[in-house]
């Protein structure tokens, strides 16, 4: 048998690559879009957790029922904001149908523990990709890693990587789509609708209430409800957080200040609800996950806060073994908790809640995902595409 020689071995896996990212269905690019921006982010007086001890104590803390940790962090400055801007890189991946553009861009904001690659994971040859789910309802995606994760420029995880400047940063995305300025995107949208995951999630939910008409045409929340602050003591104790850098090899280049999960089992915990997903998909996502940083944890919760008057459609669908936003059941109350999300939506055209069976927090990479992804487009259809 004659040799295989390097050469060959890179050319034949650069061939996969783009057979899996640009086929006869879609066609997908890689950008990287600068922003400048700036925030007001919480001026936090924490020196970042560096090792397991340091990290344990720190989720205690902002576990701890009936206490405001954050609140304690900032009452320790005299000054509770402080303004936080810069040049930064976001990397994206943009896809339309092979035929060309969709008819809306839809801007996918992935959540803690994943980057963008939530939204078309690569494992079981992308049988969990709502983005080709997507491509074949003749929509475009946008899919981004937020600002500190992945590919995307990291910064200071307890003053810079906050929910505030990731806010700035997912509004001066908006804009540049808009406006059709985004570096390698050359369609004109006139519509954009926007879906979240989980912080993503939040984030979207944020954006909506800063910029109630202009900004998006519909949203999507999923992996949400309103009761984050009831809940979220379960995620951050099941997450069995260790310091990035030491919890995998391929994390090692972030500072003291970013965590992950030590082990699969935390990610099981958090992300997948039993019977309802593969172990090859839930290895995959444990492998490939991204870090959180301590100043995200400590600011999310004050993005939900009071009502939204945004006035285009908004769908919330949330597995009902949704571990930090319903506490693992998410029809324990009536209405469930994520149709309560209702009483924030004061003007939503229309508004809906879906709670989907026997799933956990990871809608996309659960058993249950086509029918996730089904819902999801047929709400963008039925709302905004008519």
């Amino acid at each position: 048998m004659a040799p295989i020689s390097l050469l060959s071995l890179l050319i034949a896996g650069l061939a996969a690559v783009a057979t899996a990212r640009n086929s006869t269905t879609r066609n997908c690019k890689d950008l990287k879009v600068p922003l400048s921006i700036s925030a007001l982010n919480a001026n936090l007086k924490l020196q970042a957790p560096g090792t397991e001890i340091d990290v344990t104590n720190f989720i205690l803390n902002l576990a701890q029922p009936g206490m405001n940790y954050t609140g304690e962090l900032i009452s320790k400055n005299s000054s509770q904001f402080i303004n936080v801007s810069g040049n930064y890189s976001i990397a994206a991946t943009y896809c339309e149908p092979a035929s060309g553009p969709g008819s809306i861009l839809q801007v996918l904001t992935h959540g803690i523990a994943f980057d963008r690659t939530y939204w078309d994971f690569p494992a079981q040859h992308h049988n969990y990709s709502y983005v080709n789910a997507a491509l074949a309802r003749n929509y475009s995606t946008f899919a981004f890693d937020r600002l500190g994760i992945g590919q995307s420029s990291h910064g200071d995880p307890v003053r810079e990587i906050q929910t505030a400047l990731e806010i700035a940063a997912l509004t001066a995305l908006t804009s540049m789509l808009r406006a059709s300025q985004v570096p390698g995107i050359h369609a004109n949208y006139s519509k954009i609708v926007h879906v979240g995951h989980s912080y993503g999630s939040v984030q979207t939910f944020a954006l909506t209430a800063a910029h109630p008409s202009g900004m998006s045409d519909g949203i999507a929340l999923t992996g949400f409800s309103l009761e984050i602050g009831n809940f979220v003591p379960y995620f951050l104790l099941g997450g069995n957080f260790v310091p990035a850098r030491k919890a995998s090899a391929t994390l090692a280049g972030y500072p003291a200040g970013y965590l992950a999960s030590a082990d699969i089992t935390a990610a099981q915990v958090n992300f997948f609800a039993p019977g309802d997903f593969d172990p090859v998909i839930l290895k995959a996502a444990f492998e490939s996950g991204e870090p959180v940083a301590v100043g995200e944890l400590l600011t999310l919760g004050d993005a939900i806060a009071g009502n939204n008057t945004f006035g285009g459609p908004v769908l919330v669908i949330t597995g009902e073994r949704d571990i930090p936003f319903c506490g693992g059941n998410c029809a324990a109350s009536e209405p469930s908790i994520p149709a309560q999300t209702n009483q924030s939506f004061t003007n939503a055209k229309p508004f809906e809640a879906v709670v989907v069976p026997g799933t956990g927090h990871g809608l996309n990479l659960e058993y249950s995902a086509q029918k996730t992804y089904a819902t999801i487009l047929d709400f963008f259809d039925a709302n905004v595409k008519s």
